[in-house]
């Protein structure tokens, strides 16, 4: 696919995505969750790329839907995207993009400005979010006279409480970084100009691990992350423990341990 939204490179194990509509705060578009989507596949077929970067050209990381080419188009009785009307949370109808940011090799944001709307739900699935100290975050929907999607209403309640879920969602106010971080929506703070490469580097070090194991691991999280029956996380975890366990990636591990010792 040539990408018309977003630009990307590898930086070692890493690829760097970069939305790439700066003269619009990077306003989503259906065409740009289509490249996100092609960009994701891409690394998750390389054996090369154990980790995802996402970050945003300019000032700005997304500021939500572009008015005129989403919600304009659609009111005038055109569909702004790949039939967006049967699919999920505008996005086109065979893109199920929770699903992939779900089974995708480990995805991390490195929001370095305005993060609305779509901007933030897009990322409340990925593993890890990174934010300057300058970035602001906000639902918006309420505003435009919408309701978020992409699950966004499980995931911000998972990452900030019920209380603080609703109080961003209802409000529609824009939340500074340090706010964001101190409720847990961001997991790091960064400087500006040092956000991208601590994000880079922390993919780095989790693409170096076992990708197989990292992939389980990723899966376990997701899977038991609202499960009430202890005994069925267990069994979940024992399953893929005795994978691991016969696995040339552990057996190396320990050799390589006990090498050290002696």
């Amino acid at each position: 696919m040539t990408y018309e939204t977003l630009r990307e490179e590898s930086r070692g194990e890493v690829v760097l995505v970069t939305l790439d509509r700066p003269e619009k705060l990077n306003a989503w578009t259906p065409r740009m969750a289509e490249e996100l989507a092609a960009a994701i596949g891409r690394a998750n077929d390389s054996p090369d790329i154990g980790a995802v970067v996402l970050t945003g050209a300019g000032r700005g990381f997304c500021a939500g839907a572009d008015m005129e080419e989403t919600f304009s188009t659609r009111i005038s009785g055109t569909d702004p995207g790949a039939n967006t009307a049967e699919g999920f949370g505008g996005m086109g109808a065979g893109l199920d993009w929770v699903e992939l940011c779900r089974t995708s090799k480990p995805l991390i944001a490195a929001v370095n400005g305005v993060c609305v709307g779509i901007g933030l739900t897009q990322i409340l699935a990925f593993d890890v979010i990174l934010a300057s100290n300058t970035a602001r975050f906000g639902m918006g929907f309420i505003k435009v006279g919408l309701v978020p999607e992409l699950a966004s209403t499980r995931f911000l309640a998972e990452r900030v409480g019920p209380g603080r879920a609703r109080a961003l969602a209802l409000s529609g106010d824009l939340w500074p970084a340090e706010t964001a971080y101190q409720f847990g929506l961001v997991d790091f703070l960064a400087e500006p100009d040092d956000l991208v490469d601590q994000a880079v580097g922390l993919g780095g070090r989790i693409a170096g691990n076992p990708r197989r194991h990292v992939g389980w691991t990723k899966n376990l999280l997701a899977d038991n992350a609202l499960e009430a029956d202890t005994r069925a996380i267990q069994e979940r975890e024992s399953q893929v423990l005795r994978e691991c366990w016969t696995s040339e990636e552990h057996a190396a591990a320990v050799s390589t341990f006990l090498a050290k010792r002696k």
